[in-house]
């Protein structure tokens, strides 16, 4: 450990040398230093953390460096074969206004039109639009009154239609924001008085709608071949609560559960009945669905073995990294998996640099047991090196299978949004608002995932369809 360039460890190593060898120390004082040690070995360690060699968000690196590209062959810009989003003229324009030639500034003489030069302005015209429906009634001459029917929805004198419906949901639970500002943009951009009260019911008439979504994505997920699976705490009332992910690249399932363990995964009801790859970061309830194979996400290997280098001075670790970083460029290379001779040879890689790690990083022996029963405690580098060696077949995957990912980003950068959302609010009021939120967001995510606008799917929601694919 060399946080600003201190060797702590050795600077550590030469105070409990010291301490040794005061033969005049009472226990009680020896006791409290080595207490005072463990604290310091403790902060030093968590100094030297950050987003490369933990789960840290890259946020809370201290003046970080954006890392430098490696350089390629490709020329700067857009590449050959890319859909750009170059602004270009369409064929119908909304509006078409045509400017003349002053003829009185050209030269006498007789001229023809042959043609116009066209130039088109992307604007926006943010307007309100109030549609007033008058139903005809008539009387018969016994005084017997008729009134015509008034379209399906429209029940009340004044009502929101459902475009604005979709727009407010839309900027909720997509956009993120804040009831009171929602408010605020409704008043003053389109003239409309939208309390929060409203902003609730929307929200929770946009749940409600979907209602059958909820059955279809965990049915599809819990049939899929390969799932992401990731928790993170949430805040709701002030209590600390978790917030479950199940995705891939077609569908994403948001939970919100009081508990973090397998009782809220078997509640939600999509792991039980999983039978494909679960990807995950080792976290064990995982583990205890035995009815699928696991692979572990391997960007948390590469943080792991990153602290185990720089802080512990593990060689093994600095090897071993090396090794994962080699084996999926060249499974990238491969087009996602790796012929069964190159496969072994890179397990046998994997093994002969794990057996010197045992040498390197021995398991405590018993004389260091503190209680006559239980497991021995490790230090973080033993555990990774157990771990590494104990699921060798989860770590290592994805290179014999062109479904399965290096790591389990996919899950990650589901759930990211929720994290987002928790900053800018600070917690979810009730549980009904968490639900309200994971259903949505879980809707508009799988919508973008087939290539549907979250406005869009917003529009097709409140008009009481739902998209092709669902």
């Amino acid at each position: 450990m060399k946080p600003n360039n201190i060797d702590i460890d050795k600077i550590l190593k030469e105070a409990e040398g010291l301490l040794k060898q005061e033969k005049d120390l009472s226990p009680a004082l020896k006791s409290m230093f080595g207490v005072l040690i463990m604290v310091v070995k403790l902060l030093a360690n968590s100094l030297g953390l950050n987003s490369r060699n933990s789960s840290k968000p890259p946020s809370s690196d201290p003046n970080r460096e954006k890392e430098s590209r490696k350089k390629s062959d490709r020329k700067p810009g857009g590449q050959k074969g890319r859909t750009g989003t170059t602004l270009r003229q369409i064929e119908e324009p909304d509006k078409v206004q045509v400017i003349n030639v002053d003829r009185r500034t050209l030269p006498k003489g007789r001229y023809q039109v042959v043609g116009f030069e066209k130039r088109q302005v992307f604007d926006i015209d943010i307007s309100r639009l109030v549609t007033e429906y008058q139903a005809e009634v008539l009387e018969s001459a016994e005084g017997k009154r008729f009134v015509a029917s008034f379209p399906e929805g429209v029940t009340k004198a004044v009502q929101y239609g459902n475009n604005l419906k979709a727009h407010a949901v839309y900027m909720s639970q997509y956009q993120l924001l804040p009831y009171n500002r929602i408010e605020e943009y409704f008043s003053e951009q389109l003239r409309v008085p939208v309390s929060s009260g409203s902003l609730f019911n929307f929200n929770r008439e946009a749940f409600d709608k979907l209602a059958s979504f909820d059955v279809i994505v965990k049915d599809k997920l819990a049939a899929a071949k390969l799932a992401h699976t990731d928790e993170t705490g949430i805040n709701i009332d002030g209590k600390r609560r978790w917030l479950h992910v199940v995705s891939n690249d077609s569908w994403t399932y948001f939970s919100p559960q009081e508990k973090r363990g397998k009782e809220a995964m078997d509640e939600i009801g999509i792991l039980p009945r999983f039978r494909g790859v679960l990807c995950h970061d080792h976290w064990k309830p995982y583990y205890q669905y035995r009815e699928c194979l696991h692979s572990l996400c391997n960007s948390h290997h590469l943080r792991e073995l990153t602290r185990a280098w720089e802080q512990d001075n593990q060689r093994w670790a600095r090897q071993t990294k090396e090794l994962l970083e080699e084996l999926n460029r060249e499974v990238k290379t491969s087009g996602g998996q790796l012929e069964a001779a190159e496969s072994d040879l890179y397990r046998k890689r994997y093994r002969g640099i794990l057996a010197e790690a045992e040498r390197e990083c021995p398991p405590p022996e018993d004389k260091q047991r503190k209680g006559k029963r239980g497991r021995i405690k490790r230090s973080k580098s033993r555990n990774l090196l157990e771990r590494l060696i104990n699921y060798e077949e989860d770590v290592l995957r994805f290179m014999d299978d062109p479904a399965i990912p290096f790591t389990n980003n996919q899950g990650e950068n589901d759930i990211r949004m929720t994290k987002v959302q928790q900053k800018i609010s600070g917690c979810f009021r009730s549980l009904d608002g968490a639900q309200m939120f994971c259903r949505i967001r879980s809707y508009l995510s799988s919508c973008r995932k087939q290539d549907i606008s979250s406005s869009l799917a917003m529009e097709f929601l409140f008009k009481g369809e739902m998209p092709e694919f669902i």
